[in-house]
Protein backbone atom coordinates (compact mmCIF):
# COMPACT_ATOMS: atom_id res chain seq x y z
CA UNK A 1 0.00 0.00 0.00
CA UNK A 2 1.35 3.38 -1.01
CA UNK A 3 1.61 6.01 1.73
CA UNK A 4 -1.04 8.76 1.69
CA UNK A 5 0.34 11.98 0.22
CA UNK A 6 -0.46 15.00 2.36
CA UNK A 7 -0.84 18.34 0.55
CA UNK A 8 1.58 21.08 1.46
CA UNK A 9 0.64 23.22 4.40
CA UNK A 10 0.35 26.24 2.12
CA UNK A 11 -2.31 24.50 0.13
CA UNK A 12 -4.46 23.60 3.09
CA UNK A 13 -7.57 25.81 2.93
CA UNK A 14 -8.59 27.32 6.23
CA UNK A 15 -11.94 26.43 7.54
CA UNK A 16 -14.59 29.05 6.84
CA UNK A 17 -15.67 30.82 9.97
CA UNK A 18 -19.22 30.59 11.01
CA UNK A 19 -21.38 33.35 9.46
CA UNK A 20 -22.47 35.97 12.03
CA UNK A 21 -25.71 37.90 11.59
CA UNK A 22 -24.99 41.72 11.47
CA UNK A 23 -27.51 43.70 13.46
CA UNK A 24 -27.35 47.45 12.68
CA UNK A 25 -27.18 49.67 15.73
CA UNK A 26 -30.40 51.22 16.81
CA UNK A 27 -30.26 54.98 16.06
CA UNK A 28 -30.42 57.15 19.10
CA UNK A 29 -33.02 59.89 18.58
CA UNK A 30 -31.77 63.44 18.85
CA UNK A 31 -32.60 65.07 22.08
CA UNK A 32 -35.26 67.78 21.63
CA UNK A 33 -34.13 71.35 21.96
CA UNK A 34 -34.79 72.91 25.34
CA UNK A 35 -38.01 74.89 25.52
CA UNK A 36 -36.04 78.09 25.95
CA UNK A 37 -34.34 77.53 22.57
CA UNK A 38 -37.63 76.74 20.88
CA UNK A 39 -39.23 79.84 22.38
CA UNK A 40 -36.40 82.10 21.21
CA UNK A 41 -36.52 80.57 17.74
CA UNK A 42 -40.28 81.21 17.57
CA UNK A 43 -39.84 84.82 18.71
CA UNK A 44 -37.16 85.69 16.16
CA UNK A 45 -37.76 83.30 13.24
CA UNK A 46 -40.81 82.60 11.11
CA UNK A 47 -41.50 80.54 8.01
CA UNK A 48 -39.48 83.04 5.91
CA UNK A 49 -36.56 83.48 8.27
CA UNK A 50 -36.11 86.54 10.46
CA UNK A 51 -39.50 87.95 11.38
CA UNK A 52 -40.37 91.18 9.62
CA UNK A 53 -40.77 93.17 12.84
CA UNK A 54 -37.20 92.41 13.91
CA UNK A 55 -36.00 93.09 10.38
CA UNK A 56 -37.57 96.56 10.44
CA UNK A 57 -36.18 97.27 13.92
CA UNK A 58 -32.65 96.29 12.86
CA UNK A 59 -33.01 98.34 9.68
CA UNK A 60 -34.07 101.47 11.59
CA UNK A 61 -31.12 101.22 13.99
CA UNK A 62 -28.66 100.67 11.13
CA UNK A 63 -30.20 103.51 9.10
CA UNK A 64 -29.73 105.95 11.99
CA UNK A 65 -26.14 104.82 12.54
CA UNK A 66 -25.21 105.08 8.85
CA UNK A 67 -26.98 108.45 8.51
CA UNK A 68 -25.14 109.80 11.53
CA UNK A 69 -21.78 108.66 10.15
CA UNK A 70 -22.49 109.98 6.64
CA UNK A 71 -23.77 113.29 8.00
CA UNK A 72 -20.70 113.71 10.19
CA UNK A 73 -18.43 113.06 7.20
CA UNK A 74 -20.22 115.48 4.86
CA UNK A 75 -20.39 118.21 7.49
CA UNK A 76 -16.64 117.94 8.06
CA UNK A 77 -16.09 118.05 4.30
CA UNK A 78 -18.13 121.29 4.29
CA UNK A 79 -20.62 119.80 1.84
CA UNK A 80 -23.52 120.06 4.28
CA UNK A 81 -24.18 122.73 6.87
CA UNK A 82 -25.60 122.02 10.30
CA UNK A 83 -29.20 122.99 10.96
CA UNK A 84 -32.09 123.48 8.60
CA UNK A 85 -31.27 124.87 5.17
CA UNK A 86 -32.48 128.45 4.64
CA UNK A 87 -32.23 128.31 0.85
CA UNK A 88 -33.50 125.50 -1.34
CA UNK A 89 -30.68 124.90 -3.83
CA UNK A 90 -29.73 121.95 -6.02
CA UNK A 91 -26.42 121.51 -4.23
CA UNK A 92 -27.89 121.52 -0.72
CA UNK A 93 -30.70 119.18 -1.80
CA UNK A 94 -28.25 116.75 -3.41
CA UNK A 95 -25.95 116.39 -0.42
CA UNK A 96 -28.80 116.27 2.10
CA UNK A 97 -30.35 113.41 0.14
CA UNK A 98 -26.95 111.77 -0.29
CA UNK A 99 -26.81 111.23 3.47
CA UNK A 100 -30.13 109.39 3.43
CA UNK A 101 -29.19 107.46 0.29
CA UNK A 102 -25.94 106.16 1.80
CA UNK A 103 -27.76 105.23 5.01
CA UNK A 104 -30.47 103.43 3.05
CA UNK A 105 -28.04 101.43 0.94
CA UNK A 106 -25.87 100.52 3.92
CA UNK A 107 -28.76 99.45 6.16
CA UNK A 108 -30.55 97.49 3.43
CA UNK A 109 -27.35 95.70 2.38
CA UNK A 110 -26.59 94.59 5.95
CA UNK A 111 -30.16 93.41 6.58
CA UNK A 112 -30.14 91.53 3.27
CA UNK A 113 -26.97 89.72 4.37
CA UNK A 114 -28.54 88.86 7.72
CA UNK A 115 -31.61 87.49 5.93
CA UNK A 116 -29.43 85.69 3.33
CA UNK A 117 -31.34 87.20 0.45
CA UNK A 118 -30.31 86.42 -3.10
CA UNK A 119 -29.22 89.57 -4.93
CA UNK A 120 -28.61 91.48 -1.70
CA UNK A 121 -30.54 94.75 -1.44
CA UNK A 122 -32.00 94.34 -4.96
CA UNK A 123 -34.27 91.70 -3.44
CA UNK A 124 -36.39 94.46 -1.93
CA UNK A 125 -38.72 95.05 -4.90
CA UNK A 126 -35.90 96.05 -7.25
CA UNK A 127 -35.77 92.88 -9.32
CA UNK A 128 -38.32 92.05 -11.97
CA UNK A 129 -38.75 92.24 -15.74
CA UNK A 130 -38.05 95.28 -17.93
CA UNK A 131 -36.57 97.42 -15.20
CA UNK A 132 -35.01 100.07 -17.44
CA UNK A 133 -38.14 100.47 -19.65
CA UNK A 134 -40.30 100.78 -16.53
CA UNK A 135 -37.97 103.43 -15.09
CA UNK A 136 -37.99 105.44 -18.33
CA UNK A 137 -41.77 105.13 -18.64
CA UNK A 138 -42.05 106.39 -15.07
CA UNK A 139 -39.94 109.41 -15.98
CA UNK A 140 -42.28 110.24 -18.85
CA UNK A 141 -45.34 109.73 -16.64
CA UNK A 142 -43.95 112.06 -13.96
CA UNK A 143 -43.30 114.97 -16.32
CA UNK A 144 -46.59 114.41 -18.17
CA UNK A 145 -48.66 114.23 -14.98
CA UNK A 146 -47.19 117.35 -13.41
CA UNK A 147 -47.45 119.23 -16.72
CA UNK A 148 -51.12 118.29 -17.01
CA UNK A 149 -51.74 119.53 -13.48
CA UNK A 150 -49.97 122.85 -14.12
CA UNK A 151 -51.88 123.22 -17.37
CA UNK A 152 -55.22 122.73 -15.61
CA UNK A 153 -54.29 125.26 -12.93
CA UNK A 154 -53.23 127.83 -15.55
CA UNK A 155 -56.36 127.20 -17.64
CA UNK A 156 -58.58 127.81 -14.62
CA UNK A 157 -56.73 130.99 -13.65
CA UNK A 158 -55.47 129.47 -10.40
CA UNK A 159 -51.81 129.64 -11.46
CA UNK A 160 -49.89 132.42 -13.16
CA UNK A 161 -46.76 132.14 -15.30
CA UNK A 162 -43.98 134.64 -14.79
CA UNK A 163 -40.77 135.32 -16.73
CA UNK A 164 -38.22 132.66 -17.66
CA UNK A 165 -35.57 132.64 -14.94
CA UNK A 166 -32.62 130.99 -16.75
CA UNK A 167 -30.89 131.34 -20.08
CA UNK A 168 -28.00 129.86 -22.03
CA UNK A 169 -25.87 127.15 -20.47
CA UNK A 170 -27.54 127.66 -17.06
CA UNK A 171 -30.64 125.89 -18.39
CA UNK A 172 -28.69 122.67 -18.92
CA UNK A 173 -26.52 123.09 -15.83
CA UNK A 174 -29.35 123.55 -13.36
CA UNK A 175 -31.50 121.01 -15.15
CA UNK A 176 -28.80 118.38 -14.66
CA UNK A 177 -28.10 119.40 -11.06
CA UNK A 178 -31.75 119.22 -10.08
CA UNK A 179 -32.08 115.96 -12.01
CA UNK A 180 -29.31 114.40 -9.90
CA UNK A 181 -30.81 115.73 -6.68
CA UNK A 182 -34.29 114.44 -7.41
CA UNK A 183 -32.98 111.10 -8.62
CA UNK A 184 -31.61 110.66 -5.11
CA UNK A 185 -34.98 111.76 -3.71
CA UNK A 186 -36.69 109.11 -5.82
CA UNK A 187 -34.27 106.42 -4.70
CA UNK A 188 -34.46 107.38 -1.02
CA UNK A 189 -38.22 107.81 -0.62
CA UNK A 190 -39.19 104.91 -2.86
CA UNK A 191 -36.35 102.82 -1.46
CA UNK A 192 -37.64 103.32 2.06
CA UNK A 193 -41.37 103.00 1.47
CA UNK A 194 -42.01 101.01 -1.72
CA UNK A 195 -38.87 98.86 -1.61
CA UNK A 196 -37.70 97.90 1.86
CA UNK A 197 -40.78 98.56 4.00
CA UNK A 198 -43.33 97.36 1.45
CA UNK A 199 -41.41 94.14 0.79
CA UNK A 200 -40.63 93.40 4.45
CA UNK A 201 -44.06 94.17 5.84
CA UNK A 202 -45.77 92.16 3.09
CA UNK A 203 -44.18 88.92 4.26
CA UNK A 204 -45.18 89.30 7.90
CA UNK A 205 -48.23 91.50 8.44
CA UNK A 206 -51.95 91.05 8.84
CA UNK A 207 -54.82 93.45 9.41
CA UNK A 208 -54.39 93.61 13.18
CA UNK A 209 -50.70 94.42 13.05
CA UNK A 210 -51.39 97.00 10.36
CA UNK A 211 -54.16 98.55 12.43
CA UNK A 212 -51.88 98.74 15.46
CA UNK A 213 -49.11 100.48 13.50
CA UNK A 214 -51.51 102.99 11.97
CA UNK A 215 -53.06 103.67 15.37
CA UNK A 216 -49.58 104.50 16.67
CA UNK A 217 -48.98 106.88 13.75
CA UNK A 218 -52.28 108.70 14.18
CA UNK A 219 -51.94 108.71 17.96
CA UNK A 220 -48.54 110.36 17.72
CA UNK A 221 -50.06 113.12 15.59
CA UNK A 222 -52.81 113.69 18.14
CA UNK A 223 -50.36 113.85 21.05
CA UNK A 224 -47.88 115.98 19.15
CA UNK A 225 -50.61 118.47 18.24
CA UNK A 226 -48.25 120.00 15.67
CA UNK A 227 -47.65 119.39 12.01
CA UNK A 228 -49.22 120.57 8.83
CA UNK A 229 -52.23 119.01 7.16
CA UNK A 230 -52.58 116.17 9.67
CA UNK A 231 -56.16 115.53 8.58
CA UNK A 232 -54.76 114.23 5.32
CA UNK A 233 -53.15 111.40 7.29
CA UNK A 234 -56.35 110.66 9.20
CA UNK A 235 -58.38 110.48 5.98
CA UNK A 236 -55.94 108.05 4.34
CA UNK A 237 -55.84 105.88 7.46
CA UNK A 238 -59.65 105.76 7.60
CA UNK A 239 -59.97 105.07 3.86
CA UNK A 240 -58.00 101.83 4.13
CA UNK A 241 -59.71 100.50 7.24
CA UNK A 242 -62.69 98.60 5.83
CA UNK A 243 -61.07 97.32 2.59
CA UNK A 244 -58.18 95.85 4.58
CA UNK A 245 -60.50 94.39 7.20
CA UNK A 246 -62.53 92.74 4.43
CA UNK A 247 -59.37 91.25 2.93
CA UNK A 248 -58.45 89.85 6.35
CA UNK A 249 -61.86 88.33 6.96
CA UNK A 250 -61.94 86.72 3.53
CA UNK A 251 -58.34 85.54 3.85
CA UNK A 252 -57.80 86.84 0.33
CA UNK A 253 -54.70 85.84 -1.56
CA UNK A 254 -52.11 88.60 -1.56
CA UNK A 255 -53.82 90.49 1.27
CA UNK A 256 -50.46 90.95 3.00
CA UNK A 257 -49.35 93.25 0.19
CA UNK A 258 -52.38 95.52 0.61
CA UNK A 259 -52.13 95.54 4.41
CA UNK A 260 -48.50 96.64 3.98
CA UNK A 261 -49.56 99.23 1.38
CA UNK A 262 -52.06 100.66 3.87
CA UNK A 263 -49.25 101.12 6.41
CA UNK A 264 -46.62 102.50 4.01
CA UNK A 265 -49.16 104.87 2.42
CA UNK A 266 -50.15 106.28 5.81
CA UNK A 267 -46.51 106.56 6.88
CA UNK A 268 -45.67 108.38 3.65
CA UNK A 269 -48.29 111.01 4.42
CA UNK A 270 -47.15 111.17 8.04
CA UNK A 271 -43.51 112.04 7.23
CA UNK A 272 -44.66 114.93 5.02
CA UNK A 273 -46.48 116.64 7.91
CA UNK A 274 -43.13 117.96 9.13
CA UNK A 275 -42.75 120.06 5.96
CA UNK A 276 -43.63 123.72 6.12
CA UNK A 277 -46.47 125.09 4.03
CA UNK A 278 -48.46 121.85 3.76
CA UNK A 279 -52.26 121.75 3.74
CA UNK A 280 -54.45 118.71 4.27
CA UNK A 281 -54.96 118.19 0.54
CA UNK A 282 -51.21 118.21 -0.01
CA UNK A 283 -50.68 115.61 2.73
CA UNK A 284 -53.55 113.50 1.42
CA UNK A 285 -52.21 113.67 -2.13
CA UNK A 286 -48.70 112.74 -0.92
CA UNK A 287 -50.14 109.67 0.77
CA UNK A 288 -52.40 108.91 -2.20
CA UNK A 289 -49.50 109.01 -4.66
CA UNK A 290 -47.77 106.60 -2.30
CA UNK A 291 -50.67 104.22 -2.84
CA UNK A 292 -50.40 104.72 -6.60
CA UNK A 293 -46.74 103.77 -6.38
CA UNK A 294 -47.68 100.64 -4.40
CA UNK A 295 -50.05 99.69 -7.22
CA UNK A 296 -47.22 100.23 -9.71
CA UNK A 297 -45.06 97.79 -7.73
CA UNK A 298 -47.89 95.27 -7.80
CA UNK A 299 -48.55 95.41 -11.54
CA UNK A 300 -45.00 95.86 -12.85
CA UNK A 301 -43.23 93.56 -10.39
CA UNK A 302 -40.77 96.19 -9.12
CA UNK A 303 -40.43 99.76 -7.86
CA UNK A 304 -38.63 101.12 -10.94
CA UNK A 305 -41.69 102.82 -12.45
CA UNK A 306 -42.35 104.51 -9.10
CA UNK A 307 -38.74 105.70 -8.80
CA UNK A 308 -38.86 107.21 -12.28
CA UNK A 309 -42.24 108.88 -11.80
CA UNK A 310 -41.29 110.29 -8.39
CA UNK A 311 -38.01 111.69 -9.75
CA UNK A 312 -39.59 113.34 -12.79
CA UNK A 313 -42.61 114.73 -10.90
CA UNK A 314 -40.41 116.56 -8.39
CA UNK A 315 -38.00 117.72 -11.11
CA UNK A 316 -40.79 119.15 -13.24
CA UNK A 317 -42.48 120.85 -10.29
CA UNK A 318 -39.33 122.40 -8.80
CA UNK A 319 -37.03 123.05 -11.75
CA UNK A 320 -39.07 123.04 -14.95
CA UNK A 321 -42.04 125.10 -13.73
CA UNK A 322 -40.48 126.73 -10.65
CA UNK A 323 -43.57 126.02 -8.57
CA UNK A 324 -43.66 126.08 -4.79
CA UNK A 325 -43.08 122.80 -2.99
CA UNK A 326 -44.36 122.73 0.59
CA UNK A 327 -43.88 126.48 0.87
CA UNK A 328 -40.39 126.58 -0.66
CA UNK A 329 -39.42 127.87 -4.10
CA UNK A 330 -36.05 126.60 -5.31
CA UNK A 331 -33.30 128.75 -6.69
CA UNK A 332 -32.10 127.84 -10.16
CA UNK A 333 -35.47 127.02 -11.75
CA UNK A 334 -36.31 127.48 -15.44
CA UNK A 335 -39.89 128.77 -15.64
CA UNK A 336 -41.62 130.81 -12.96
CA UNK A 337 -45.11 130.08 -11.67
CA UNK A 338 -47.08 131.33 -8.68
CA UNK A 339 -50.58 130.67 -7.32
CA UNK A 340 -53.25 133.28 -7.87
CA UNK A 341 -53.63 134.95 -4.44
CA UNK A 342 -57.25 135.80 -5.19
CA UNK A 343 -58.16 132.12 -5.75
CA UNK A 344 -59.42 129.67 -3.21
CA UNK A 345 -56.48 127.65 -1.83
CA UNK A 346 -58.38 124.41 -2.39
CA UNK A 347 -58.05 125.04 -6.15
CA UNK A 348 -54.73 126.91 -6.39
CA UNK A 349 -52.84 124.90 -3.77
CA UNK A 350 -51.54 128.08 -2.15
CA UNK A 351 -48.12 127.84 -0.53
CA UNK A 352 -48.23 124.07 -0.90
CA UNK A 353 -47.89 124.41 -4.66
CA UNK A 354 -49.69 122.33 -7.32
CA UNK A 355 -49.70 119.28 -5.04
CA UNK A 356 -51.96 121.18 -2.64
CA UNK A 357 -54.69 121.65 -5.24
CA UNK A 358 -57.67 119.32 -5.26
CA UNK A 359 -57.07 118.89 -8.99
CA UNK A 360 -54.10 116.65 -8.21
CA UNK A 361 -56.54 113.88 -7.27
CA UNK A 362 -57.72 113.69 -10.88
CA UNK A 363 -54.12 113.18 -12.04
CA UNK A 364 -53.67 110.38 -9.52
CA UNK A 365 -56.82 108.65 -10.77
CA UNK A 366 -55.46 108.87 -14.32
CA UNK A 367 -52.23 107.28 -13.10
CA UNK A 368 -54.15 104.39 -11.57
CA UNK A 369 -56.17 103.79 -14.73
CA UNK A 370 -53.05 103.95 -16.92
CA UNK A 371 -51.15 101.52 -14.68
CA UNK A 372 -53.96 98.98 -14.71
CA UNK A 373 -54.50 99.24 -18.46
CA UNK A 374 -50.83 99.18 -19.47
CA UNK A 375 -49.38 96.73 -16.98
CA UNK A 376 -52.24 94.98 -15.20
CA UNK A 377 -53.15 92.44 -17.87
CA UNK A 378 -51.33 89.14 -17.62
CA UNK A 379 -48.84 90.39 -15.06
CA UNK A 380 -50.70 89.82 -11.82
CA UNK A 381 -48.24 87.15 -10.71
CA UNK A 382 -45.05 89.06 -11.48
CA UNK A 383 -44.61 90.43 -7.98
CA UNK A 384 -45.43 87.10 -6.32
CA UNK A 385 -42.84 85.33 -8.46
CA UNK A 386 -40.15 87.87 -7.63
CA UNK A 387 -41.04 87.82 -3.94
CA UNK A 388 -40.89 84.02 -3.83
CA UNK A 389 -37.51 84.01 -5.58
CA UNK A 390 -36.13 86.59 -3.15
CA UNK A 391 -37.47 84.72 -0.13
CA UNK A 392 -35.82 81.52 -1.34
CA UNK A 393 -32.42 83.22 -1.51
Amino acid sequence: MEPEVQPPASEVLPAEPATETHIPPTPIPDAPDPWETRALRWVFLGSQGLRSGWSVAIFIVLFILFATAAGFALVNLHLVTKGRQITFTAQSAFFEELISFLALVGAAAVVALIERRRGNLLAYNLTGPRRLPHFLQGLVAGVAGLSALVGLLAWGGWLHFGPIALSGVDILKYGAMWGAAFLLVGFVEEGLFRCYLQFTLTRGINFWWALGLIALVCGSLVLRSTGNGVWGVYIVAAAGLFPCLLLQLRKAEGSGFWQAAWVTTTLFGFVHTSNGGENWIGIFSAAAVGFVFCVSVRVTGSAWWAIGCHTAWDWAQTYLYGAADSGMVASGHYLTTSPNPASNVIWSGGADGPEGSVLVLGILILYLVALLLLYGRGRSTALEANTAASAAG
